[in-house]
């Protein structure tokens, strides 16, 4: 396919992973999952981002620090990110030690994803929909004040906390990089207020207007580079279109089966952001398939549309073969990325 016309745009690229139930054994998943993120080191990919799920397989990383630490010491420039840790679902105290933890592990790698989380996921512990957003928020101030200093106080709605040593730190100062799950313009322009990197999904037009609200009301301070704007798509490379569509396919359909498996099981609305089809990915641009020719036209075009930075790309999903993964980590590396740079 020829690429005259499109002209050229840069960006740098991640991996986004649910870590989402392939159907056989575990262990198994989660030591291929190890394998990909090597294969990512090499490759040079910038972070290995994963979302943080409970009481669904559509995410098995339960414990996002827990499986980063993991991968964190069987790489040496890949970053590592949880996107996003629960913060509902810890004690803020013990969240900030687990990060300082994953910072000081990696060797000063952890890009820090924070976030609310599902109303029915929060339920299973008894948080209620009701206090998220102000719950969610009391922790995140904790969290930050106290990569700030060495005793924390704070009184508040929901934790008090009265002179409490802190002996951790994080290694990168006065925090590791923030990201936060960006779906609508006006949480677009608090990220760009506070320089906190963000992660989109869904068609190019809605993702060109968060980028724009963004760039709008980012500030940049002296020597400051902006954060980076990311979108999330599937990608799948293989020798030629037929090929890919073949391995996309059936894999799609799994994912897709553990995406919505707590909207069939608790009679809930299917959540609206992704494409529920196939061919219906396809059509919204959600999944990038095919050769290597096919791949690289249709995500130049979409870097262009959208103003993003960054793609965070899903390699690994449903039920698609490690080895197919490793190819397209392998095409991407010597075809895709290099375009971009």
């Amino acid at each position: 396919m020829s690429m005259e016309g499109i002209g050229q745009a840069t960006a740098s690229f991640g991996i986004f992973d649910h870590l989402d139930h392939a159907g056989g054994s575990l262990r198994q998943q989660y030591s291929d999952r190890l394998k990909i993120a090597a294969a990512c080191d090499e490759a040079g990919f910038l972070t290995y981002h994963v979302a943080e799920h409970h009481g669904t397989p559509h995410g098995l990383a339960a414990s996002p620090n827990l499986f980063l630490s993991a991968v964190a010491q069987r790489t040496k420039r890949l970053r590592v990110g949880p996107l996003v840790m629960l913060l509902n679902l810890y004690h803020p105290l013990r969240a900030f030690e687990e990060i300082c933890m994953l910072d000081q592990l990696s060797g000063g790698r952890l890009d820090l994803g924070i976030g609310r989380g599902a109303p029915v996921e929060l339920s299973f512990f008894g948080v209620s929909a009701d206090e998220r957003q102000d719950r969610y928020s009391e922790a995140a101030e904790i969290v930050l004040k106290a990569m700030a200093t060495n005793r924390l106080t704070h009184r508040g709605r929901f934790f008090n906390m009265h002179d409490v040593p802190i002996a951790l730190s994080p290694i990168q100062k006065p925090h590791p990089p923030l990201w936060y799950g960006t779906m609508k313009p006006e949480t677009a322009r608090w990220a760009a207020e506070n320089s906190i990197n963000i992660a989109c999904v869904g068609k190019s037009t809605m993702i060109r207007a968060i980028t724009n609200v963004y760039r709008a009301n980012w500030k940049a301070q002296p020597a400051q580079v902006m954060p980076l704007l990311g979108m999330v798509r599937i990608v799948v490379i293989a020798g030629s279109d037929a090929q890919a569509r073949a391995l996309a396919a059936p894999a799609y359909a799994r994912w897709i089966e553990t995406f919505t498996f707590l909207s069939r099981t608790r009679d809930l609305p299917v959540p609206p952001n992704l494409p529920i089809s196939f061919e219906q990915a396809l059509d919204d641009g959600f999944c990038l398939v095919g050769s290597p020719s096919t791949v690289l036209e249709a995500l130049t075009r979409q870097v262009t549309e959208t103003g993003v930075t960054y793609v965070m790309s899903q390699i690994a999903f449903g039920d698609l073969p490690l080895a197919a993964s490793l190819q397209t980590i392998s095409f991407m590396r010597s075809t895709v990325m290099p375009h971009f740079a």
